[in-house]
């Protein structure tokens, strides 16, 4: 119905570290693929953003060739007979910001995020009930960032959702390039934030909603 059902308070009081100061789009974008043994389907990209109150999405999607990883139709020039070179694509300000002004370069934050891995987080003192939930796995917002992580790359482990059942598996998240100059407590709050605001969900989910809807978009 264009409504919202939750809204991140601190997009609201403006204490979100640079997302507030500027107007800021927040994307998440994935793939997926047809089953094994499946080779002719396409498969499907999708891509969702919002600002400011980062809790509303536009959702894209495209068909692909078969198995390819990267998006394709992320951006995309053609000819036009009559308008010359035109831009287009499911996302123009990623490396397409040129295409709306010469001089609009907004710096990006790159992000990728991972749930199929081997890594899991226990609480040390596993008798003490207060380190714990109810089913005992970590509590929602616990954050891993050195130790198990990359030496000298920035990434960090976010168990941002209460565990309901069985082991709780923490996302992983890589900053694969940052010309924001996040600084780790900044953007570790803002996924674990962000994570409050899935529509289809009264609890914190276990990756950020704009991946989260992009998935299920592709899906």
């Amino acid at each position: 119905m264009g409504g919202r059902n939750t809204v991140l308070l601190d997009a609201l009081s403006w204490r979100i570290p640079l997302v507030s100061d500027i107007p800021t789009i927040i994307f998440g974008a994935d793939v997926t693929h047809p089953e094994s043994g499946e080779d002719t389907s396409p498969s499907i990209a999708a891509t969702s953003q919002d600002w400011p109150e980062v809790s509303k999405y536009a959702g894209l999607v495209c068909a692909q060739p078969h198995r390819q990883e990267l998006i394709q139709d992320l951006f995309k020039t053609w000819q036009d007979p009559q308008q010359g070179t035109v831009s287009g694509g499911m996302i123009r300000h990623v490396q397409a910001c040129a295409s709306l002004e010469a001089s609009y370069q907004p710096p990006v934050t790159f992000v990728v995020v991972q749930k199929r891995h081997h890594s899991r987080l226990f609480a040390s003192n596993h008798d003490n009930r207060s380190n714990t939930d109810k089913s005992e796995n970590i509590l929602p917002g616990t954050v891993a960032d050195s130790k198990i992580c990359h030496p000298t790359e920035f990434d960090f482990y976010s168990c941002s959702h209460a565990g309901i059942q069985g082991t709780s598996r923490p996302a992983h998240y890589h900053v694969l390039r940052d010309e924001n100059s996040f600084i780790a407590n900044e953007i570790q709050s803002l996924t674990n934030n962000l994570c409050y605001t899935y529509a289809r969900c009264t609890r914190s989910v276990s990756i950020v909603p704009p991946a989260y809807y992009a998935h299920l978009a592709a899906y």
